[in-house]
């Protein structure tokens, strides 16, 4: 289906700027060793940006690894041919074990009753299966507690076609502050579950630990992966992020966002002062008012709970008038005459000068960029442009 018939069909769609993508994986291959793999996140049909054409673009751009939460994103790489490394970050339930063995997918493992199952799926599949431990370091989500750490990897060996390919673990503050005391605390503990493992003739091929922000600011965490998420989309991971980068920058590190999220002008109309606009009455004209009527809404992922947002019309801000419905909002045009029916309308991208970020759309909203883009709905088309 070609560009144009798409947009026919279609009242939101999502344009993804293969270039940009393309570009920040780049940008993060430069600050890494050539010997540090690259792992690219693209869970959350890909933060929002759509599974197998940013799997397949992230790969072309040099990507060594994929990482997803789930299975079914394992399944759905696959059978569209992609052959690289895949890592299962979330939880495989025991009755999915043998799938993500047959896919050759890496299991991150914590649980022993896990470890059994992949053991007993590996043994009767013919293959080697390869798992990761996640080591406990103070997120307190996945894990295995840093003192059980040297028993649990033993007694995975146990299984002779279980490989311990991996040693893992996760920040929990890392993004959110300046103060990266408890960030370092959590790589002494994880240095510290490595030497355990060596100490006890345990060899790990793979440590990893870094996701964007630790591997923009700690070449210390890279070891011999790292999995980049948010930024591999061109956001940086929060303010606190690229405030510590400026201060200390060391190279000319630059992403480029490559989401924009488009829609067009279903109704022009004229409302006369004293009127009420949208569900509640909360927003009530003070003059005469020309509105765009929208055809996004929650529903879409445009957040009920937005206050003081505007959409792009003709390159000009749009201020968006009284809550935001199930599948329609509500823009003030009364200073842009030029606006018309099926005008396209930016929700998040530039128009002319103007641009709205993730970022921008985030606070309105009350919460970070990576909610914004990843909860955009899956239904609405995502197109690759150059």
């Amino acid at each position: 289906m070609g560009l144009e018939i798409l947009l026919m069909a279609e009242l939101s769609w999502v344009e993804i700027l293969k270039s940009a993508l393309k570009n920040n994986i780049k940008q993060f291959k430069q600050i890494i060793s050539q010997d540090t793999l690259l792992c690219a996140c693209i869970k959350a049909h890909a933060y929002g940006h759509g599974l197998i054409d940013t799997a397949k673009i992230f790969l072309d751009a040099g990507a060594d690894w994929l990482s997803v939460n789930a299975l079914y994103e394992a399944r759905a790489l696959r059978t569209s041919g992609i052959t690289a490394p895949l890592f299962i970050l979330g939880y495989v339930a025991c009755e999915d074990i043998p799938e993500a063995v047959k896919l050759d997918c890496r299991v991150v493992v914590y649980n022993r009753e896990t470890v059994k199952k992949i053991g007993k799926a590996a043994q009767q599949l013919g293959k080697t299966a390869r798992v990761h431990i996640k080591v406990e370091t103070g997120t307190n989500r996945q894990g295995v507690p840093l003192s059980e750490v040297v028993d649990f990897a033993r007694y995975i060996q146990q299984y002779s076609r279980i490989e311990i390919e991996g040693l893992a673990t996760h920040f929990a503050n890392i993004e959110d502050t300046t103060d990266h005391s408890y960030a370092q605390l959590q790589m002494q503990r994880f240095a510290q579950a490595a030497d355990a493992l060596g100490t006890a003739d345990i060899r790990i091929p793979l440590k990893h630990c870094a996701n964007s922000a630790a591997t923009i600011l700690f070449p210390q965490t890279h070891y011999q992966m790292v999995r980049v998420g948010i930024a591999s989309y061109g956001m940086w991971p929060s303010q606190e992020t690229f405030v510590s980068y400026v201060k200390e920058k060391k190279n000319n590190f630059t992403l480029m966002p490559a989401f924009t999220w488009k829609t067009r002008i279903a109704q022009i109309k004229t409302v006369a002062a004293g009127e009420y606009i949208g569900y509640g009455c909360t927003y009530k004209t003070s003059h005469e008012t020309r509105l765009a009527i929208v055809p996004v809404g929650y529903y879409d992922g445009y957040d009920r709970g937005m206050s003081g947002g505007y959409v792009l019309i003709q390159g000009k801000r749009a201020a968006v008038r009284g809550r935001i419905c199930m599948n329609i909002i509500m823009a003030e045009i009364t200073d842009i005459p030029e606006a018309k029916l099926e005008d396209e309308v930016i929700l998040i991208g530039r128009s002319g000068d103007e641009f709205i970020s993730a970022e921008l759309v985030a606070q309105w909203a009350g919460t970070i960029n990576y909610e914004i883009t990843t909860r955009v709905n899956e239904r609405i088309p995502r197109i690759v442009v150059d």
